[in-house]
């Protein structure tokens, strides 16, 4: 077994060079934010998908839209409203009155990354046909059925605090999500960088492509080799277990203040989101210390809090930290 890990390292190290290569790249047009663009290239290697959490201005669609440029993806952002319609987003078929026939007419959804912006803001059909796309990653157009182009991956924006005319997104639909990620504010450093590099020119262009989808399929198929101990695999199923049955643990205190705990979807992600965290550290196995690092971000939008812990001013966050500070790491 060991001398399987070293030999899938030395694997790791040549295309984590890649890896580093795509971040450098992005790295001309956007500053800082490196939590946000390793949680992106983890989504893009595992084809979880990705919902951003963030104030506006904080350089979401450009990450999104330069990682696009950087591996040569077909990239396309969808601006959801409260009027859209799912044949916005999925497309529809089109009445051709010479022959007298139905053709499909694609919608934006057949891309390889798809940038849904203010994905809160649409209706309930809007969110169904979307959700088809994500779990099946294919689209029915009048009794047909198109698979999608691989890789395929849907990044969502939402405003955290803009809430008027938005629909809450269903609880089936949230945790289709792999990770949802909070976007945080430049430090002073980033921000007086950002305001050094603005230039009359778009910093889009800047971007060139370093690798191919091919290339980037390969590195995927890596990502399904890395070793996950038992005693890691215990590790995950304790911490998910301990946000639903908190007692068991010891942490009573928490019981009223979690109503939902997360998904047996959140262990299967929780382990794919480690593995690919660990081929960015250019590591052929998966540590503790990688599941405590990638657990907040799968776990935060799928243990849904109770009204006891809003009035505690006690978040998503809060638990999932405690809960990580209490079960004892293997």
């Amino acid at each position: 077994m060991y001398g399987q890990i070293k030999e899938l390292e030395e694997r790791i190290k040549q295309e984590s060079l890649k890896i580093q290569d795509i971040r450098a790249e992005i790295g001309k047009a956007v500053i800082g934010q490196e939590y946000m663009l390793d949680r992106l290239i983890i989504g893009l290697l595992t084809g979880g998908h990705i919902l951003l959490e963030g104030l506006p201005g904080l350089a979401k669609t450009l990450s999104v839209s330069s990682l696009a440029q950087s591996i040569k993806a077909e990239f396309r952002r969808v601006q959801f409203t409260p009027d859209m319609l799912p044949a916005d987003l999925v497309g529809t078929n089109v009445f051709n009155p010479k022959d007298g026939t139905f053709s499909p007419k694609k919608g934006p959804v057949f891309a390889n990354i798809i940038l849904a912006d203010e994905i809160n803001r649409a209706p309930a059909k809007v969110q169904s046909a979307l959700l088809e796309v994500m779990q099946e990653k294919q689209v029915s157009l009048g009794g047909k059925t198109y698979p999608l182009d691989k890789p395929f991956l849907v990044l969502a924006t939402q405003n955290p605090i803009e809430q008027e005319g938005t629909y809450p997104l269903p609880e089936a639909q949230v945790d289709r999500f792999m990770m949802k990620l909070r976007v945080s504010y430049p430090t002073k450093v980033e921000e007086r960088e950002i305001l050094d590099r603005v230039t009359a020119f778009s910093q889009e262009s800047l971007i060139r492509p370093i690798i191919s989808l091919e290339e980037v399929l390969k590195i995927s198929e890596l990502v399904n080799d890395v070793y996950v101990d038992g005693k890691i695999k215990d590790y995950i199923v304790e911490l998910v277990h301990a946000t639903r049955n908190p007692g068991d643990y010891g942490l009573g205190k928490l019981e009223p203040l979690i109503d939902i705990g997360a998904s047996p979807r959140a262990t299967i992600t929780l382990a794919i989101a480690a593995r690919a965290y660990a081929v960015l550290q250019g590591r052929g196995f998966v540590s503790p210390q990688d599941i405590k690092i990638i657990a907040p971000d799968v776990l935060r939008h799928r243990v849904n809090i109770s009204y006891e812990a809003e009035a505690e001013e006690q978040t998503s966050d809060d638990i999932v930290q405690t809960i990580l500070s209490e079960i004892p790491v293997p």
